[in-house]
């Protein structure tokens, strides 16, 4: 009887100079790394550091805004170097199996709850792309006592030692390595420009609407300079609420329709219907708020309403819905606020200029642009992700879990 031929590791994707090359070897991890257990005796280093599935590396006062760890008992801590990697077993939607990262921020130490481990080898930015894809994932779960258990893997150290890691030929490891810190450059750098978009439209927030006790803002278009101080009102005074004709059942959703269904996080549409009784309102310009969320989402257009949870609000002729938009939004204006009941919301002061003036259509002009900046920033960034991770499905092959 004929064995089952072994699924070669070979990638999907190879650069061209390497297309007749051999295929991969695997090896455990033991026998590229070493683990580290060195404890922080005496509790000489203080600097905590956590593994945090989206950001990776990290000071815990960053990441949780204040000390977790109780400085007299860090003993017992890893000492954890730069180019060390850590395996945190906390599970999370993003990290299912719990995130694998590279220390680049230097030197301290980690919770023994963590595995520390180091490469033999000092060129080994491959597997730090290596374990920011999923191929590792199975190969983990097969290896755990348990799988997850509640929120974190049940894995020995001893066990973790022997994930089965790809091993391609050294150049091949550095041309794959090149390839994606590339695009992990090109990610970072319109990441910090759509910090700076949104730094600036914070700042021109804070000067065209009125600092607290001033009716004025610091900043007007020279066309409106010589205008009287704005006026004040309640929400309540300024929008009604609109309530849709009926629940939208489930049996609506569609993957195409004419009207699209806007879902209680409010940051995406969940799916599309043809059915009008279930609309909202036809071709209203209309504000959607959460009772306890701090987003908000301007439309224009006929929708249904796809949750409980959401508020409708139309605004008067007063004023227009997208400058209110701004103003709600507008950074001074306490989250707190928002996460309260819509209840208290209502009570919230508006200033704004008389509409007639043109003023208030201005200013929303010019934040709605900033805000199309921000969104074609934004969609580009994701495509850049996007372009990533496709890359890396193809440039990891997947370890056959039997093998």
């Amino acid at each position: 009887m004929n064995k089952q031929k072994e699924k070669k590791l070979v990638p999907k994707l190879r650069f061209l100079e390497f297309q007749d090359a051999e295929e991969w070897s695997q090896e455990k991890l033991k026998v590229l790394a070493n683990r580290i257990t060195q404890k922080n005796k005496k509790g000489k280093i203080t600097r905590v550091l956590t593994n945090s599935a989206a950001v990776g590396i990290i000071d815990q006062r960053d990441f949780f805004d204040k000390d977790i760890a109780n400085k007299a008992n860090l003993e017992g801590y890893f000492i954890v170097d730069e180019g060390d990697y850590v395996y945190n077993p906390r599970v999370s939607k993003i990290a299912p199996v719990g995130p694998i990262s590279k220390n680049k921020i230097g030197k301290g130490i980690m919770s023994p709850l963590y595995i520390v481990f180091r490469f033999k080898n000092i060129h080994n930015d491959f597997y730090e792309q290596y374990f920011k894809t999923t191929h590792w994932y199975d190969c983990l779960r097969m290896l755990s006592n348990t799988g997850a258990r509640h929120d974190r893997m049940s894995i020995t150290p001893n066990a973790f030692d022997g994930i089965p890691l790809p091993s391609p030929h050294p150049k091949e490891q550095q041309k794959i390595a090149d390839c994606l810190s590339s695009i992990d450059d090109l990610i970072s750098a319109h990441s910090q420009k759509l910090d700076s978009l949104n730094a600036y439209k914070k700042g021109l927030l804070q000067q065209l609407f009125p600092a607290e006790g001033e009716t004025v803002p610091k900043l007007r278009f020279p066309e409106f300079r010589n205008d009287e101080e704005w006026g004040q009102e309640k929400l309540s005074k300024l929008i009604s609420t609109v309530t849709p004709p009926k629940k939208l059942l489930t049996s609506n959703y569609l993957s195409e329709g004419k009207f699209p269904i806007v879902d209680q996080s409010q940051n995406y549409i969940s799916g599309w219907t043809n059915d009008r009784d279930a609309l909202v309102t036809n071709n209203l310009p209309l504000i959607i708020f959460g009772d306890h969320t701090c987003v908000l989402k301007i439309i224009y257009k006929p929708f249904a309403q796809g949750a409980d949870g959401i508020k409708v609000l139309c605004p008067s002729d007063l004023i227009d819905p997208r400058y209110l938009y701004q103003f709600l939004t507008f950074n001074p204006v306490s989250t707190e606020e928002y996460k309260r009941h819509f209840s208290s919301l209502k009570e919230k002061m508006i200033y704004f200029p008389k509409k007639v003036s043109g003023e208030q259509q201005k200013i929303a002009d010019c934040l709605s642009y900033v805000d199309d900046l921000l969104n074609a920033q934004s969609q580009k960034l994701e495509s850049l992700r996007e372009h990533k991770r496709g890359l890396m499905q193809g440039l990891f092959p997947v370890i056959n879990e039997n093998s």
